[in-house]
């Protein structure tokens, strides 16, 4: 039997993730036991990657149009202008299917938590962006030590040049923002960037809870607003995260550069 809507259960379920999807005016969802929301959402984002990229994209295509030009347009410059100018052309050729697949996946979760049937977005999930943000870090010590070898990549901490005493200092804190800081400003930074803006929408329609249906319209309109906002804020954090992940992995990789 379905629960009758209840707003302000409503706005509370789009901060908690669950296996309870309550659904607006509709009642409550019960997901098996082993599935919350925003898994759901991650397995629904790798679908829709799937339909989008094996068979709505023509990569055969001699003249490519429309979605496919438009998204040959992003993995060009996601190849071309970030990857192999920061990483290099052999180490970035290799790298251009992680990172766009980066994008994306980030991409399409961010626009799926625009949707008002889903309460939130995983990537407001700090454990999201964490295992995300595990993924570089992979990159930065494994790949790092796999591409220089054990010494060399060590080394790449000690500035050339610096006293030797002044190194018992330096290294240290080369290798904690290495492996510490640079994935910690990942995933803090997407997971906060998109967490705030779910708040503020949130915040917005909280007003119907605090003054009743008597604050529909604005509240509406004002949701409205911040949503729109957050498509912008949804591609650039999908962006950020991608452009701050080469760069990162680029001064590992390419650390005269």
């Amino acid at each position: 039997m379905k629960e009758p809507f209840a707003l302000d259960q409503f706005v509370i379920h789009h901060i908690t993730d669950s296996n309870q999807w309550h659904l607006p005016f509709l009642g409550v969802l019960q997901l098996p036991g082993f599935l919350t929301i925003q898994k759901l959402m991650v397995l629904i984002g790798a679908a829709l990657m799937l339909i989008v990229f094996c068979g709505l994209y023509r990569k055969n295509d001699r003249v490519p149009k429309g979605l496919t030009n438009f998204l040959e347009g992003i993995i060009l410059h996601i190849r071309n202008d970030l990857v192999i100018e920061f990483i290099g052309e052999e180490d970035g050729r290799r790298l251009v299917p992680f990172f766009c697949t980066l994008f994306f996946f980030i991409l399409f979760l961010n626009f799926l938590g625009l949707i008002p049937i889903f309460p939130t977005t995983p990537t407001a999930n700090v454990f999201m962006t964490g295992a995300l943000a595990f993924l570089i870090l992979v990159f930065l010590t494994a790949g790092g030590i796999a591409k220089h070898g054990l010494l060399k990549y060590f080394t790449m901490f000690a500035p050339a040049g610096v006293p030797k005493f002044i190194l018992i200092f330096i290294m240290p804190l080369e290798i904690i923002s290495t492996i510490v800081i640079k994935p910690g400003a990942l995933m803090i930074r997407l997971f906060a960037n998109m967490f705030a803006g779910h708040i503020i929408i949130l915040s917005i329609l909280g007003l119907l809870i605090v003054f009743g249906w008597l604050a529909a319209l604005p509240a509406i309109l004002g949701a409205l607003f911040a949503s729109l906002l957050e498509i912008i804020v949804a591609t650039l954090q999908a962006y950020i995260f991608t452009f701050l992940s080469i760069v990162f992995i680029g001064q590992i990789y390419r650390p005269q550069h």
